[in-house]
């Protein structure tokens, strides 16, 4: 019992700021960064303002910390690709996972692909480029190249994500592409880049 109480004590701090990361996340994505405060995020989260201090440090701190979860693959997402699957499969769950997360937290994602009022801000700037880095990075792995990728081939799976970034937005914001186009634009065009494009650029 004392160790499972010791066990409990020490998972608390990462839950409260799990807590307070999720309630910042639901709230910077339904306003811009200049109408959210510490003192709401708190508030809705039931914490007191120190604590989002004492976690996040400042409300850039805070704001930095919900970009680079919206954009950033979860490991476990990663480890859920089916890596003894033929190609076309593994691709179409790359794509999959990704129209998912997109769909179930489309105001939240869209928020932090637009920066939120906060575009051109150099730290902001920066998360994004990071995410995108981290994520070209993962959908190399994803499909077999992550090992030893030229940076051409690092450089055209960033423009990948791009353009499944720009391609979310035309589905989730403009209203004018379904999800069905979208997945197969991206993953034929994931699917070409692998077999066609990348053996070229090695």
């Amino acid at each position: 019992m004392h160790v499972e109480a010791s066990r409990r004590r020490r998972m608390e701090p990462d839950t409260r700021r799990g807590e307070i990361l999720t309630v910042a996340v639901r709230l910077f994505g339904r306003r811009p960064y200049s109408d959210v405060s510490t003192t709401d995020v708190a508030r809705a989260a039931g914490v007191a303002r120190g604590l989002v201090n004492h976690y996040f440090g400042t409300k850039k701190d805070l704001y930095l910390e919900v970009v680079r979860i919206m954009l950033t693959v979860p490991a476990v997402a990663l480890e859920q690709i089916p890596r003894d699957e033929p190609l076309e499969q593994r691709v179409d769950a790359i794509v999959n996972w990704f129209l998912d997360v997109v769909s179930r937290h489309s105001t939240s994602w869209l928020a932090a692909v637009n920066a939120g009022g906060m575009a051109g801000d150099a730290q902001v700037d920066a998360v994004i480029a990071e995410a995108i880095d981290v994520a070209a990075d993962d959908v190399l792995d994803a499909v077999g190249l992550g090992d030893g990728a030229s940076e051409a081939v690092r450089g055209m799976a960033r423009s990948y994500v791009g353009l499944a970034v720009f391609t979310g937005r035309e589905w989730l914001q403009r209203g004018v592409l379904s999800r069905d186009q979208v997945h197969a634009l991206l993953a034929t065009t994931l699917l070409t880049l692998v077999e066609q494009v990348f053996p070229q650029a090695r």
